[in-house]
């Protein structure tokens, strides 16, 4: 597909799983689930899901800057945490970055997230 670009975040796992961290695809983009992951591999705010998601939602800012777009193109977060009893310190820092947005939402209670220390993952959609 011609119209297609993907983004990689350098992630080990992309390869071994097969995924992008984005791809866009004409005025679309669709967002990976995004955790609290740095660029050394190191997570930041353990044991806080207010700074893990603030963390991934600026992660995710820059994504979609690289792809021409911005966080007031996002129509649909899916957020996936494993305590939902911290849904008011995630839907606090959620809201810092989307609260004139207001895109879509879903938080989902999982079990857990392929590292117990990850509290917060978050996959969003966009239109531009």
């Amino acid at each position: 597909m011609k119209n297609r670009t993907n983004v990689s975040s350098g992630a080990k796992w992309e390869d071994i799983v097969g995924y992008s961290r984005a791809v866009k695809i004409g005025n679309i983009i669709e967002i990976s689930g995004t955790t609290a992951v740095d660029e050394d591999n190191n997570i930041v705010g353990i044991d806080n899901a207010y700074e893990q998601t603030k963390f991934i939602l600026a992660k995710v800012e820059k994504v979609l800057e690289k792809l021409g777009a911005s966080l007031e193109n996002v129509i649909r977060t899916r957020m996936f945490v494993t305590n939902i009893a911290d849904w008011q310190l995630i839907g606090k820092a959620h809201g810092e970055f989307f609260s004139k947005i207001k895109p879509a939402t879903s938080m989902v209670e999982v079990s857990r997230l392929i590292d117990p220390q990850l509290l917060v993952e978050i996959e969003m959609s966009a239109i531009i």
